[in-house]
């Protein structure tokens, strides 16, 4: 087995994991409003079937529907750990929302970023210049005062933020675990492919657990919330997948983490034209130095130059796929 390597087409995977970004900063918003009415199982369950549905219908026409068969036997546990990863994401990540706020969730949830990047640095031979360690730095210093300031705002009601905090945390480490087993079968089925075997699989697993009874009790823009939910699925971790092809993951997971930034302005935008749907989180005053040290850390590991090429396929050897959870939401 060999590790993936990138195309080269930075500039295209940089505007793919932008894509991502955007996509995952309106999501909360749609799934907080979303739980009002409906369990995290259903939700989750829905999106998967839906998913699953499109990505399939679109393969098939295409006649690239995935060829399980031809998989090795490093490659089916990749898989493996990818649906684990990715399923466990979204339940622990909306059980967290229930008990949190979206914006806070977003930060919560870029943990994930950080530890895909480690695991980026150790397992596929990624490298970094002086600029982007210190963009990195600053990343993970910004989150930490964001975080702070964020729990010094909420100190009257720390017993449910601390629990939906714990969820979104161990959702961030299921995603970074997904990302890293992503990235890796790469080198044996397309993006599309994966991604397709993932839905399929989740949707087994949830639509047992679901009540699809919810449904009937949704007004209009509850159902367009809900299409956007489904089609965020496909659409955000259809760029992400791509993206992971042609960037570096450790460059991918900075520009994700600029996620939550994105949250706060869209909970803004969406309180002041529905304010009987959205909620407008408080933004602690240090929590804006934090959000600016996030952008500039993201920048600066996003775009700076590598001080190495990365190794040719097949150039350095390859540990086993075991170890993948172990270095690495």
């Amino acid at each position: 087995m060999v590790r993936h390597s990138t195309s080269g087409r930075r500039g295209y995977g940089l505007a793919l994991a932008c894509t991502t970004m955007t996509l995952w900063g309106l999501l909360p918003l749609a799934l907080k409003a979303l739980l009002v009415k409906m369990d995290s199982s259903t939700i989750v369950g829905f999106r998967f079937l839906c998913s699953a549905l499109l990505v399939g219908l679109l393969l098939g026409l295409r006649h690239r529907l995935p060829r399980l068969g031809k998989l090795r036997r490093s490659g089916a546990l990749l898989l493996l750990i990818a649906i684990v990863g990715l399923g466990g994401n979204y339940l622990t990540y909306m059980i967290g929302l229930n008990l949190t706020s979206p914006a806070i969730a977003q930060v919560i949830i870029q943990l994930a970023p950080p530890i895909l990047t480690a695991g980026s640095l150790f397992y596929f031979r990624e490298r970094f210049t002086g600029w982007q360690w210190i963009g990195f730095l600053l990343l993970l210093g910004g989150l930490a005062l964001f975080f702070y300031a964020q729990i010094e705002l909420r100190a009257s009601d720390l017993g449910a933020y601390y629990s939906g905090v714990a969820w979104v945390a161990a959702a961030a480490l299921l995603w970074a675990i997904y990302g890293m087993a992503q990235k890796q079968i790469l080198v044996q089925m397309p993006s599309q492919a994966v991604m397709l075997c993932v839905y399929v699989a989740c949707s087994l697993v949830f639509i047992p657990l679901s009540t699809f009874g919810q449904l009937a009790d949704l007004d209009g823009i509850e159902w367009g919330l809900l299409v956007f939910a489904t089609l965020n699925t496909v659409i955000a971790y259809g760029a992400f997948s791509e993206a992971l092809e042609h960037l570096e993951a450790s460059r991918v997971s900075a520009v994700l983490s600029l996620t939550p930034l994105a949250t706060i302005a869209f909970s803004r935008g969406a309180h002041a034209l529905m304010p009987e749907l959205f909620d407008a989180d408080p933004i602690a005053p240090w929590a804006w130095v934090g959000a600016i040290a996030v952008i500039v850390g993201s920048v600066l590991v996003a775009l700076a130059s590598s001080s190495k090429k990365q190794p040719p396929v097949g150039a350095l050897p390859v540990e086993p796929p075991a170890k993948l959870g172990e270095s690495v939401g």
